[in-house]
């Protein structure tokens, strides 16, 4: 690892302190560091050098929580760049390596004893009749919602050529593995081990009993086709960026072509981060 780049959550002061001791520990390696354009100036460092800092590095490391790292995540895109979360947020269930673990793990990194967990990611794209008006690369999930005062909303959904149903409800999350144990989860989705090969799709407080989540395989397509007149309703891209929709829009899911490089912490597995962050299985 000759070149590593940080991000860190700006709103954390104990962030910003944790990325100037980082940034003066890998230095005193060798190491070169390229410091995210804000921190940069946060710390009064000239660590910025333009462009896009996950094309240019071996190696990312995010200090914060899972928020912060899903943003970064949608920087590196399609890079093969892993991500070294640590977390200083709450609940840190994607940021899994401890603040005790920070420099074990760094050790471990730059001599090259390490491994990865690759999680799927989603592309989303909403068309306008044959218009295509954005797109959007996430890690957790995809959200179709209604505003407070709209009523339910249909959307017809289609997987592949297959008709579906239509579901009848406040809103829709397709989510991806490791985002099953978001939204997906407080909606009444299932968890889903992050090495299987699907997403889930889960609708929100549907008004129809046997409208219920359904997980489908990676390589379909999902198409949902929203139909509603003079109502709110906007879709959000793991739960950060969005935009309204307008009736008769069509938003197409499907797998990404690369997943996200999430270095592993080495003191604990998937399932003891479920039963330590969640409290699954506790009675």
């Amino acid at each position: 690892m000759k070149r590593i780049g940080i991000f860190a959550k700006l709103s954390n002061p104990d962030a910003i302190t944790v990325a100037g001791e980082v940034n003066a520990w890998l230095q005193a390696r060798e190491v070169e560091v390229l410091l995210e354009k804000t921190l940069a100036e946060r710390m009064s460092l000239s660590g910025y050098p333009g462009g896009s800092i996950p094309a240019m590095v071996n190696l990312v490391v995010v200090l914060g929580g899972d928020g912060t790292l899903i943003s970064v995540a949608r920087q590196v895109g399609d890079l093969p760049v892993p991500i070294l979360g640590v977390n200083l947020g709450s609940l840190g269930f994607l940021t899994e390596i401890t603040l005790a673990e920070l420099y074990p793990a760094l050790e471990r990194v730059l001599s090259g004893e390490f491994s990865v967990s690759n999680r799927m990611m989603l592309d989303a794209v909403v068309r306008r009749g044959q218009q295509e008006i954005v797109r959007y690369r996430v890690l957790n999930d995809i959200v179709i919602n209604k505003g407070a005062l709209a009523r339910i909303i249909d959307m017809e959904a289609w997987v592949d050529n297959a008709y579906l149903t239509t579901f009848k409800a406040d809103g829709l999350i397709i989510a991806s593995p490791t985002g099953s144990t978001a939204y997906n989860l407080a909606a009444g989705g299932p968890i889903i081990d992050p090495g299987l090969h699907c997403f889930v799709v889960s609708p929100i407080c549907p008004h129809m009993l046997t409208n219920r989540p359904i997980i489908v395989s990676d390589e379909a397509i999902v198409r949902i086709e929203v139909k509603f007149q003079g109502q709110e309703v906007a879709i959000t891209a793991d739960g950060q960026v969005g935009m309204p929709l307008q009736g008769g829009d069509v938003v197409e899911v499907r797998k990404a072509r690369n997943g996200t490089l999430l270095v592993k912490s080495p003191t604990k597995d998937y399932f003891e981060v479920l039963r330590t962050k969640l409290r699954w299985g506790e009675r």
